[in-house]
């Protein structure tokens, strides 16, 4: 079993006990084993196998009796509490909570008033107008919950770039021992940084694929096999997602790897460009009539068009090859530029770690520098700081920075920007601090013209560096609040405020296409990883996944720079 499948548990757990009332300490116990295993670069059977329940126990956020769970869900698939506790609701129940708009209380009431156990009861309520006339709804409440069940349905059967790249991992991994492989690429969305991913391929070049195609048929990952023939197979993994395995001729693999790769506009204009040249391009390679004369490397696609190579993030079928052909692609950011984390929390608020842990494990990653932020007093459910609690903090960094060595902390919040536009702390206590991180936690409904107007008062603010997650939304959960986000970069231009790509996997905001709305707009960008665990910090990829795909080089990005002019790149505005 993969970690991200004792999370799903964990996290169901968690639902399971919030829909019974139960102790919120309890809820919050499960939720931060959840966070943390998925998160783990080591898988819970091996650390288990190595060392028992003392091993697990060493997990941050596992205590003896989650240890005692994961035992008995490695021995038998389950365990005796969850099984419990899924008995009490109807069997579809809990999928309702997973509905943007319902929570708990919402689920239990439409339960007893209205016995709607499942989403197809929900959705026939919603279309026949009934929830509006229960107590505390109404036709606009009816309305949210018709679009969070459309965006349910539009996350269905997509998976975060985490989960895919685990499972691509994993097959990747199990295959490259054979001796019969030669070459083993993932292609597909997944090999573009896409933000959600359909189905996982992966390119082989072997002069035995059968052997192949038997070892990944008969992966333990592999829940189903939808076809297996000599040179491709098909399968369902465990956690839904198909994955599809293909062996190619050596002498074809770089256009296939081209092919395969994407997206679907991008290889019709490469088509187009080749037939005008009189030769076809396709998966099995370059040629001029019946004679191949290339494609074993991916390249030689490229320059069969007269075209430079461009990289697969880029591959969007929009304006790169007119880029590409006037020699204007971008010199793309890489991880290796990432100097330093300019948004995570702590203990102080709802990190699962001190700031020293945070700090020492950034830098492990050869980060010169973090920004702790935690949670301003307005964000209750995530123990928010007030003043008094944020001067404390204050003296702590400084103390810590005293002891630690080879990294610094800097000073920072994460403060709410409130309905009127105005900060949640005043400016007495903002000054105090090295970054400003303004963030929007509440009234996400609020009408597009107040909802920019609200953060673009917050801009004004001397003392605000950064806007995070700017459009707010959770993929799969949360649509993105109404803004006007030309007239946000315009703002954050004129005021000097950078803007955030969060590398949280769920957020992923800005995404590609807004991120290179505020480059070309002369907009500076922080990618940030939001961490609540240490080992979020890991997630960085993804923000430069999305960056790459939005066109971002180094140059673009405050992060990429040494500390000492990083800070005068936020101490700027005062």
């Amino acid at each position: 079993m993969e970690n991200s499948e004792f999370a799903k548990i964990f996290f169901e757990i968690a639902e399971l006990l919030e829909l019974k009332g139960e102790n919120v300490f309890k809820m919050r116990a499960y939720q931060k084993a959840a966070r943390n295993v998925e998160n783990l670069p080591k898988s819970l059977e091996e650390i288990y196998k190595s060392g028992g329940i003392k091993a697990l126990k060493e997990v941050p956020g596992i205590g003896e009796s989650i240890a005692e769970h994961i035992e008995e869900i490695i021995k038998t698939g389950t365990f005796k509490k969850y099984k419990e506790l899924l008995k009490e609701f109807p069997k579809d129940f809990v999928k309702l909570i997973e509905v943007p708009g319902i929570g708990p209380k919402t689920a239990i009431m439409l339960l007893k008033e209205l016995k709607i156990d499942s989403m197809k009861k929900l959705e026939a309520a919603v279309k026949a107008g009934k929830l509006r006339e229960l107590p505390g709804m109404g036709a606009k409440k009816e309305e949210n919950i018709q679009k969070g069940i459309e965006l349910k349905k539009k996350a269905h059967g997509r998976f975060l770039l985490p989960e895919a790249i685990t499972y691509a991992d994993i097959v990747v991994k199990a295959l490259k021992k054979l001796k019969e492989v030669d070459q083993i690429v993932p292609a597909g969305s997944l090999r573009r940084w896409q933000e959600t991913i359909g189905d996982i391929d992966i390119l082989i070049t072997s002069k035995k694929p059968e052997k192949i195609m038997r070892a990944f048929t008969t992966l333990p990952q592999v829940a189903r096999v939808l076809s297996k023939g000599p040179t491709r197979s098909s399968v369902v993994m465990k956690n839904g997602m198909q994955a599809d395995v293909r062996v190619m001729d050596p002498k074809s693999f770089g256009a296939a790897l081209h092919y395969f790769t994407g997206n679907k506009q991008h290889n019709i204009q490469i088509r187009e460009m080749a037939i005008k040249k009189g030769l076809k391009v396709s998966e099995y390679g370059i040629f001029r009539g019946s004679k191949q004369i290339g494609g074993k490397e991916e390249i030689d696609v490229f320059k069969s068009v007269g075209l430079p190579y461009i990289p697969p993030e880029l591959r969007q079928g929009t304006d790169e090859i007119d880029c590409a052909k006037k020699g204007k692609l971008p010199e793309l950011i890489e991880l290796k530029d990432i100097r330093g984390d300019l948004q995570m929390h702590s203990k102080w608020s709802d990190g699962n770690n001190t700031i020293e842990e945070m700090a020492e494990y950034a830098k492990k990653l050869g980060y010169e520098y973090i920004a702790m932020t935690d949670h301003s007093k307005a964000v209750r459910v995530a123990r928010g700081m007030n003043e008094k609690e944020v001067i404390k903090q204050i003296k702590e960094i400084d103390k810590i920075n005293g002891k630690i060595k080879g990294i610094k902390v800097i000073k920072g919040i994460e403060v709410d920007i409130l309905a009127d536009g105005s900060l949640d702390l005043p400016d007495s206590i903002l000054k105090e601090l090295d970054v400003v991180v303004a963030a929007v936690h509440s009234r996400f409904k609020m009408p597009k013209a107040e909802m920019t107007k609200r953060i673009i008062s917050a801009f004004n603010n001397k003392y605000v560096n950064l806007l995070s997650h700017p459009t707010g939304r959770v993929i799969g959960k949360r649509d993105p609040y109404e803004v006007d986000m030309e007239e946000i970069i315009k703002a954050a231009k004129d005021t000097g405020t950078y803007m955030e790509i969060n590398a949280y996997p769920e957020r992923l905001d800005l995404n590609d296409v807004h991120a290179r709305m505020a480059k070309e707009s002369g907009v500076l960008l922080s990618i940030d990883t939001d961490s609540h665990v240490d080992n979020q910090m890991d997630n960085i990829k993804y923000g430069v996944g999305t960056a790459r795909r939005g066109w971002i080089e180094k140059k673009d990005v405050i992060n990429t720079n040494p500390l000492e002019k990083l800070l005068k790149l936020l101490y700027a505005k005062r």
